[in-house]
């Protein structure tokens, strides 16, 4: 028999994930409630920066749509590491298909650090036309009212940074589909609650907005070269410096791209360990909504179909409400309802995925392998069979 100590700290800690739920559920009923109308009086004009490596799935249509906005004056510019990249004859395509717009194309940069992402976006920003820059990832799939939505939130001079959800865009294969599931009814709740307890002191790398000031009042892009969670520590540095970090209610899609196992516990993993470094208590208190595991473990302690039925039925309808709150209604996924049954999947292979990222510092990001230290990308070189790691 357990300890009777030892019974109850498991009794009633497997009630916390589910005090959590309910707390996402109302997070996103009072931030999706009031979505109103963008005033379409502020639109100064806007670069949009997208630092590209490798071809993604629908590369196009990603791509242009940031060329179908209902918006007076903005310029696209796409930054590339070499001529040999994937993705140029598409960049290419999207130009010749909307001459009217300024779109730059824009290959090379200085290797100013471990983060080739960061080394192209220095790049972008000294090319820039204009003050105000929307950083986005390569993946990303807008809506034509997306840059109204964004920009609207800088007519108050104490915005210093917006940011913004997003849900995904899955392939048929329960990889991707997991993936899909996870962002929409975990991690963008997480999101939400984090908003409510403590403001938005983070950004998200589907959305970036800042202006030039701001992003030289946080050292440039130069200052983020090495670092891991670059978009993170844009949010951060923005918050602590006394503005506002405003999170758009606007919602945008993005490619889930693992087809394999391997690719999606690669992709999850290097996330939980980023999370792991850039926001550590964030990353340890996600055990607190981590309600598979310990609903099991109640069920293990109870040793009564009673409590048994009770974790498990309480387990099942506040997870199934958080995820239709917060990605079908509040994120609009309408495919989330068709995989609402995944769910405990995802919970389970979430639980396993945190768990490992305590005792790993590895990650392989877009075909190339680093050490996370301290935050700070090292790294990995190959030679001749043996791993070593560059000096930072």
């Amino acid at each position: 028999m357990l300890p009777t100590v030892l019974k109850w700290t498991v009794l009633v800690g497997a009630v916390l994930p589910f005090v959590y739920y309910l707390a996402a559920i109302y997070c996103a009923w009072r931030f999706f409630r009031n979505r109103g109308e963008n005033p379409d009086d502020f639109a100064p004009a806007v670069s949009i920066l997208k630092p590209i490596r490798g071809l993604d799935r629908e590369a196009y249509e990603n791509f242009a749509s940031f060329c179908r906005q209902n918006y007076p004056r903005y310029e696209i510019l796409f930054g590339v590491a070499n001529d040999q990249d994937p993705s140029i004859p598409a960049i290419r395509e999207v130009i010749r298909d909307f001459p009217e717009l300024p779109i730059r194309l824009l290959i090379g940069s200085e290797n100013l650090g471990s983060n080739d992402k960061v080394n192209r976006l220095c790049r972008l920003v000294h090319e820039a036309q204009f003050d105000l820059l929307v950083i986005s990832d390569s993946d990303i799939r807008v809506g034509p009212s997306y840059l109204a939505s964004i920009v609207s939130p800088f007519r108050d001079p104490q915005v210093g940074a917006v940011t913004c959800m997003y849900r995904g865009l899955a392939d048929p294969f329960v990889w991707s589909e997991l993936e899909a599931v996870n962002l929409t009814s975990s991690f963008l709740g997480g999101v939400l609650v984090a908003r409510r307890m403590e403001g938005v002191r983070f950004s998200l790398g589907a959305t970036i907005a800042i202006t030039r000031k701001r992003l030289d009042e946080i050292g440039g892009f130069e200052s983020l070269a090495d670092f891991a969670s670059d978009d993170f520590e844009i949010g951060r540095r923005v918050a602590a410096r006394g503005y506002r970090v405003e999170l758009s209610p606007y919602t945008v899609q993005t490619v889930c791209p693992s087809r394999t196992a391997k690719e999606f516990f690669e992709q999850q993993l290097r996330w939980a360990i980023g999370l792991r470094h850039s926001r550590p208590g964030g990353h340890l208190g996600w055990l607190l909504a981590q309600g598979l595991p310990w609903s099991l473990a109640a069920i293990a302690v109870g040793h009564s179909a009673s409590t048994a039925a009770g974790y498990l039925s309480a387990y099942l309808v506040l997870r199934l409400a958080m995820a239709w709150t917060v990605g079908v209604w509040g994120l609009r996924d309408q495919s989330l309802q068709r995989r609402l049954w995944l769910l405990p999947l995802s919970d389970a292979l979430g639980f396993l995925i945190w768990l490992l990222s305590f005792g790993c510092n590895r990650i392989n990001w877009r075909g190339s392998k680093f050490y996370v230290r301290k935050g700070r990308l090292v790294p990995i070189i190959m030679r001749q069979g043996n791993v070593s790691e560059a000096k930072a």
